[in-house]
């Protein structure tokens, strides 16, 4: 054992991040994330193939499009 480390901490490892978030509802799928770190929010919604998916059952349309947040996680773990 590290006697760097408390007996907690060899275990669990370090915090190194609390992702901190607040996220604000708009009409239809639009949110709006505000990020602790981040001057710009992030705006999430629907395109593409989910928006045609949602459109055809449901017919839901959109005034904007924006990336859903499965692109954001497609694209953290690609990276």
């Amino acid at each position: 054992m590290n006697a760097e480390f408390t007996e907690k901490e060899e275990r669990t490892g370090n915090v190194i991040h609390t992702s901190r978030s607040t996220i604000y509802k708009h009409q239809g799928a639009h949110r709006t994330a505000r990020l602790e770190g981040l001057e710009e929010p992030v705006n999430y919604g629907m395109h593409g193939g989910i928006l045609a998916f949602y459109n055809s059952k449901y017919g839901v349309e959109v005034e904007k499009e924006y990336p859903a947040t499965l692109d954001h996680f497609v694209a953290s773990v690609a990276g």
